[in-house]
C-alpha cells in the first residue's frame, strides 16, 4: 500500500466522513444505518497521516459532497483537528463547504479504566449518526426531520 493515498471504502454523495484505523469499522456501520434513511456517506480511510492525502482525494470528495465529518478517537483538537486543518486550509477544501465542517473525537475528560470507560468516552455508531443526521436536517430540514422516524 503506497503511503499518503487515501482509501475510498464507500461511494455517496451526500456527506464525506473521513477517518482512519479501528475507527473504520465503526463509521461502515454507521453508514449502513444512515443508507435506511436516505443518507449516502462517502466514506475514506486515509491509511496515513504522514504523509497525509498527497494527491487530494477527500478534497475531491468533499467537491462532491459539500459536506464533511472528521472522525477519530483521539481527544478534541488532536488528530481531527489535524485531518480539517490538511483538507480545508492546506488543500482549499473549505472552498467547496455547503455546511459546517464538524469533528467526532474522544470526550474531553480522563476515562475510567476498563470498558465502561472506553464506552462512555470513546465516540459510537450512535454519536456518528446523530452528528451526520444533523448536519443533514440542517441542509434539507424538509427531507430530514429532526425526529428520526
Amino acid at each position: 500500500m503506497p503511503l499518503g493515498i487515501p482509501e475510498i471504502l464507500m461511494e455517496g454523495n451526500d456527506i464525506t466522513i473521513v477517518t482512519y484505523g479501528s475507527c473504520v469499522r465503526i463509521v461502515l456501520e454507521a453508514a449502513s444505518q444512515l443508507k435506511e434513511f436516505g443518507i449516502n456517506a462517502e466514506i475514506i480511510d486515509v491509511q496515513t497521516l504522514l504523509p497525509f492525502d498527497l494527491h487530494g482525494i477527500i478534497v475531491e470528495s468533499l467537491r462532491k459532497t459539500g459536506k464533511i465529518i472528521f472522525f477519530d478517537e483521539d481527544v478534541p483538537g488532536g488528530a481531527t483537528a489535524y485531518m480539517m486543518q490538511k483538507v480545508l486550509e492546506e488543500q482549499g477544501g473549505f472552498v467547496y463547504l455547503d455546511s459546517e465542517p464538524r469533528t467526532i473525537t474522544k470526550k474531553e475528560h480522563r476515562p475510567a479504566y476498563g470498558t465502561d470507560g472506553d464506552y462512555f468516552s470513546n465516540p459510537n455508531v450512535e454519536d456518528v449518526f446523530e452528528r451526520v443526521y444533523s448536519i443533514m436536517n440542517e441542509s434539507d430540514p424538509g427531507k430530514f426531520s429532526i425526529h428520526i422516524p
